[in-house]
C-alpha cells in the first residue's frame, strides 16, 4: 500500500474504533465511520468489503501493533519476573491508553459469528504464544517449577482479559495501571516464581 493509501486506511480504522465503541458494532453505520474518518461513504468500500471486515481488520491491525510492542518490551527483560511484569504492565497500559479499542475488543468482538472468530484467531494465537514463551523460558532457567504451560497461559491471559472487561464495564472510574502489582503478585504466587 502506498503512503497516502496506508494513511487513509489507518484513518478509517481509527474512526471505526471510535464509532463502534460509541454505538456498538450492530448499531454502527458505515456512514458514521466515514464521517469520523473524513471520507465519503463509498471510500470505505474501496478498503473493506463490508462493516464486518472493518471490525476484523481493526482487531488484526491493532492487536498486531500491540503484540509487536510487547515483544520489543519483553526483549529488555532479564528475568521471568521482569517479563511477566512487562506483559501485565503493557497489556493494562495499552488498553487504558486506548479505551475505545478496549471497548471494541472486550465487548464488540465477542460475537457468535464464526467468520469473525476465525479471522481474529491469528493475533490471539500470537499473544498466546508470546505468553507461553515467557513461561517456558522461566521453566528452562529454573525460575518457575515445571508446570502445564497451556494452563498457566490460560490463567494469565484469562485474568488480564477479565480485568480489562471489568474495567471497561465499571461504573466507577479507576485505572488499570493500579492493578499491575496485585495481578503480578497473583501470577508470581500461582507460578511459584523464584526471585
Amino acid at each position: 500500500m502506498d503512503t497516502q493509501r496506508e494513511g487513509k486506511f489507518q484513518q478509517i480504522l481509527d474512526a471505526a474504533i471510535e464509532a463502534i465503541a460509541e454505538s456498538g458494532f450492530h448499531q454502527c453505520q458505515v456512514s458514521k465511520i466515514a464521517r469520523l474518518a473524513g471520507v465519503a461513504d463509498g471510500t470505505i468500500y474501496l478498503y473493506f468489503k463490508n462493516k464486518e471486515e472493518v471490525l476484523i481488520r481493526v482487531f488484526q491491525e491493532r492487536m498486531g501493533d500491540f503484540i509487536a510492542n510487547i515483544r520489543r518490551e519483553l526483549s529488555l527483560g532479564k528475568t521471568t519476573g521482569a517479563r511477566l511484569r512487562t506483559i501485565v504492565r503493557t497489556h493494562f497500559s495499552y488498553m487504558e491508553q486506548n479505551r475505545s479499542l478496549a471497548i471494541v475488543t472486550q465487548l464488540e468482538l465477542r460475537q457468535p459469528n464464526p467468520r469473525v472468530r476465525i479471522a481474529i484467531n491469528a493475533p490471539i494465537l500470537d499473544y498466546f504464544s508470546l505468553i507461553e514463551e515467557v513461561i517456558q523460558q522461566g521453566i528452562d532457567c529454573g525460575e518457575i517449577p515445571k508446570t502445564d504451560i497451556r494452563v498457566a497461559r490460560q490463567m494469565i491471559f484469562g485474568s488480564l482479559d477479565e480485568a480489562t472487561t471489568d474495567w471497561v464495564m465499571a461504573r466507577s472510574p479507576r485505572t488499570l495501571e493500579s492493578e499491575v502489582e496485585p495481578m503480578l503478585a497473583l501470577f508470581e504466587g500461582a507460578l511459584r516464581l523464584k526471585k
